[in-house]
């Protein structure tokens, strides 16, 4: 398999995965039913129009139970596809087949869930200038894996975690004193990114004083967000965030911002309709 993710154990996660569903004794339905030898193909088709997020993962679950398995991914991650669109076929082992299936389709659902949600948001503020970017809001443990999802619907990964940018927060504000304050001692530091949350327009200008290397605009209203992207002037990217949803986004991108920021992507996404038929070979 050649999926491979920065900071992540694909190799361990699916063992990990197939572990909790087997537990200590394992697929008794299968052992019970299904002869040993027995041989399924079958095919993975998205009943909803969606875009792809997923398939080496899913792939890899079948492969973990039965190496010689036959797979052929008929799309790629990323593609937008229709309702009824054929995603995968598969051939071997029954066994290994059923065994994985629901770990497989688990993952494939919720990662082009993410994916097909991202998308729509992108598409909505296609034209405006502005970059989609997805939050720290994710699964424990599928940070990474739900950040490449929304890679495939289009968005672009904001902090992949604490260690990659600072980012002052009204908390730490709140220690430091002030913003300038707290920006001061990031910068002091020797931080290169510090991105700094602001909710009021009086903070703009001490945080880029004190060093800001990157504006969050929170929860602001299209109109304060213009006027916070003028005084702005093009000194550092701005971030608008909080309270973002697809009926509103459009209306924030236009206000000349960098990006907008969007924690639903990851925290709200519904699964992707994905289902797999199979059927005795021979």
């Amino acid at each position: 398999m050649t999926f491979v993710l920065d900071r992540f154990d694909t190799n361990g996660f699916v063992a990990a995965t197939l572990a909790e569903d087997l537990g200590d004794i394992g697929d008794i339905t299968s052992a019970a039913v299904i002869p040993q030898s027995a041989r399924f193909a079958g095919v993975m088709t998205s009943r909803d129009a969606i875009t792809v997020a997923g398939l080496e993962l899913a792939e890899a679950f079948f492969r973990a139970l039965d190496p010689a398995a036959t797979i052929e991914r008929l799309v790629e991650d990323g593609d937008r596809v229709a309702a009824g669109t054929a995603l995968m076929q598969l051939s071997g082992l029954a066994r290994a087949m059923l065994t994985a299936e629901r770990s497989a389709l688990n993952t494939i659902q919720h990662l082009s869930g993410i994916a097909t949600m991202t998308r729509a948001y992108v598409d909505r503020i296609m034209g405006t200038g502005a970059t989609l970017l997805d939050t720290r809001k994710t699964i424990p443990g599928l940070r990474v894996l739900e950040k490449y999802a929304t890679r495939m619907g289009g968005a672009t990964n904001h902090r992949m975690g604490l260690w990659d940018a600072a980012m002052i927060k009204d908390n730490h504000v709140a220690v430091a004193g002030s913003v300038g304050e707290a920006v001061r001692r990031a910068a002091e530091a020797g931080i290169a990114s510090i991105i700094v949350e602001v909710d009021r327009i009086d903070q703009i200008e001490p945080a880029l004083a004190a060093g800001a290397t990157h504006l969050l605009l929170d929860n602001m209203e299209p109109s304060t967000l213009r006027g916070a992207v003028t005084l702005v002037g093009g000194r550092v990217p701005t971030e608008a965030s909080g309270g973002v949803t697809l009926e509103k986004i459009r209306a924030i991108a236009e206000t000349g911002v960098t990006y907008v920021s969007v924690g639903r992507l990851t925290q709200s996404a519904p699964a992707a309709d994905i289902g797999l038929d199979f059927q005795m070979e021979g």
